[in-house]
């Protein structure tokens, strides 16, 4: 059945008959696409297309479970490269526009790690908490299923609401190669257990620390002094899967010196000690209740009180986001809020800028960003004051919490062997593929460590290079905010890839009709394929010409529409481009013969077209043109 939550949104953004009359359906499967074309459509759904994309936005659910079983996938640029990966993300009020986000999120996040892979992200319309085990490994599998269908454009990995266990499960459904971040015994790198994003934090703060000093060029950095050892002072805001990681990890770079760790927050309350806390104890608490909450500050203090233990200096709250009142060398932000300082009004965040604690840096370690205008507005806003007037360096979230993806990443850089692949037959069955996995457990272990090591090398190399960059864009400009020097980091590594693309990366299918059709079989056939070219090929498949609803429009209002052939009408000097043709080709073929498509050649046979549409809508060459 659709999910609820999906029902209402679909039907209250968008006509009814229009989604159902486009629905695809596959079995018990359906599925309602929306392209880049799909402008209006798009913006219903609150989604406004822009320079980067989205590319696909799909709407997904299964009619036969009895439970309901469906989400939204966008993948949003493929520019980098293909398939896109991107995390599940399963809440009950996840929404087409904030898998967008999340999307564009892993697009510069993908970009700006360099590696060769677009940006995705999936949602499921679930509340997890509230299913039963049973159904919550019915949701998984089922939602494993339906983006199955996108596994050639997507491959997803765990997010909030998901671990590595569910990408062990969509993996028994759909293959070892089309899921990433899957447990050691599939030879994954287990984001959750090995605290991948957290791992880009911690390297992001101590290669910030190495150069931050640059900075004291620009009048808001001239006082500013770097700390080392107990007086670096961190604060935590969300103590989950990269919160408590990044408290532990903290300790394991910084080993003969490490920072002081002066207050945590999550959804209980929040704790703070100037002389710091017990961080590898939070840890541990937070690891021991893998089947509860996870919430860890209330028990400790609980804890604590029964023990006898209680300090003074040490505080504690119930109200988590008045952590950011307390002072801090560096701030943490890694709980799933979207807007954890606000300005003027803003009644979404966590704080009001007013309000907030003295810092000197913020190192975002949760998913903040946004395409949308309104909201990069506010961004633009906070930073402004926080940035400019505070002089607090804000480090941006995709530059650094990129640990992640880059774990995940390495099990497509460094394939499964296909001795090691799941046999067919399995796929599906739990039993069949632990029996499999159980026989091959040495080979897969030693497939994990080898991704796990290649890919905490590339972390390394991807968190120095990027924040290199980034404080040198900073500090070359008084005028640029940090949010900018990171877009424009990514945008440029997406620009200098889009360089290399071809036809063949972006080309879509054309229709094709005889030279002898009529021409309104020609009329029927360009409304059916939604294009307003059609190549007109001979008895061997080979072009003969093309024609275009312009044609046909001549045709009928000389009023012989009704008794011509194509042949009679179509233009037989065609422009075309090979599938091997640059981007910046088609484009000045396109401009310099002011045509709206051309049709793509391998030899004699039509394999695509590339339209002005297309061009505008899957790549960056505008951008090109005018530089990041």
């Amino acid at each position: 059945m659709i999910p609820r939550r999906m029902h209402e949104l679909l039907t209250a953004a968008l006509p009814r008959q229009t989604w159902e009359n486009r629905l695809i359906t596959a079995g018990s499967q359906r599925f309602f696409e929306l392209g880049a074309l799909d402008v209006e459509l798009l913006l219903g759904l609150g989604i406004k297309v822009d320079r980067l994309g989205p590319r696909l936005v799909v709407c997904m659910w299964d009619e036969a479970s009895d439970v309901e079983i469906g989400g939204y996938l966008v993948v949003d640029n493929l520019a980098m490269g293909s398939p896109s990966l991107g995390g599940i993300r399963m809440l009950g009020d996840i929404t087409p526009a904030t898998v967008h986000n999340l999307a564009r999120g892993m697009t510069l996040k993908n970009a700006a790690a360099g590696l060769p892979f677009g940006g995705g992200k999936s949602g499921i319309c679930a509340q997890g908490d509230r299913l039963s085990a049973e159904e919550r490994d019915a949701v998984i599998r089922g939602f494993g299923r339906l983006i199955y269908r996108y596994r050639d454009l997507y491959n997803p990995g765990p997010d909030v609401g998901t671990s590595d266990a569910d990408m062990k499960t969509i993996a028994i459904e759909n293959g070892l190669d089309f899921v990433v971040s899957k447990p050691v015994e599939m030879g994954g790198n287990r984001i959750d257990q090995l605290g991948g994003a957290a791992w880009g934090v911690v390297l992001a703060i101590k290669a910030v620390l190495d150069r931050i000093e640059k900075l004291r060029k620009l009048p808001q950095f001239r006082d500013l002094v770097t700390p080392r050892g107990k007086d670096l002072t961190v604060l935590i805001q969300g103590f989950g899967a990269v919160g408590a990681h990044t408290a532990r990890i903290l300790d394991e770079v910084f080993a003969s010196d490490p920072p002081c760790i002066v207050g945590v927050s999550d959804a209980s309350g929040y704790l703070y000690c100037d002389d710091g806390l017990p961080a590898a104890e939070l840890f541990r608490m937070w690891e021991q209740r893998f089947d509860r909450d996870r919430l860890v500050t209330k028990p400790f203090i609980r804890q604590w009180v029964e023990k006898g233990e209680w300090d003074r200096k040490l505080t504690f709250s119930l109200d988590p986001d008045a952590l950011l009142r307390e002072n801090a060398f560096c701030l943490v932000p890694a709980a799933p809020i979207a807007h954890y300082l606000g300005v003027e009004d803003d009644m979404t965040a966590s704080i009001n800028i007013e309000r907030i604690g003295r810092w000197r840096m913020i190192v975002e370690g949760a998913n903040t960003y946004s395409p949308d205008p309104e909201r990069k507005a506010r961004r633009h806003r906070m930073e402004c004051a926080v940035y400019r007037e505070r002089g607090v360096l804000v480090v941006t979230d995709y530059l650094v919490n990129s640990g992640g993806v880059i774990l995940a990443a390495h099990e497509r850089l460094i394939p499964t062997p296909p001795g090691l692949r799941l046999p067919q037959g399995s796929l599906g069955n739990r039993e069949a593929v632990d029996e499999w996995l159980d026989h091959h457990a040495e080979q897969f272990a030693v497939l994990a460590e080898k991704r796990r090591e290649a890919a905490m090398s590339r972390l390394a190399s991807a968190i120095e290079h990027n924040m290199t960059e980034f404080i040198d864009r900073l500090a070359a400009d008084p005028h640029r905010l940090p949010w900018e020097a990171a877009e424009q980091i990514s945008i440029s590594r997406i620009s200098s890839q889009e360089k290399f693309r071809t036809a063949e990366d972006v080309m879509e299918p054309i229709a094709t009709i005889s030279p002898k059709a009529t021409v309104p079989e020609a009329a029927k056939l360009l409304l059916h394929a939604h294009s307003n070219i059609i190549a007109v090929v001979d008895e061997g498949e080979r072009l003969v010409g093309v024609i275009t609803d312009r044609d046909i429009t001549r045709s009928v209002a000389a009023g012989d529409g009704e008794v011509k052939t194509v042949e009679s009408i179509m233009t037989s000097q065609v422009i075309t481009v090979t599938p091997s043709s640059s981007i910046i080709e088609c484009v000045r073929k396109l401009e310099s013969f002011m045509i709206s498509a051309t049709p793509v050649l391998d030899g004699d046979r039509v394999v695509g077209m590339v339209s002005g549409d297309v061009l505008a809508t899957r790549t960056l060459f505008r951008l090109l043109q005018t530089g990041p």
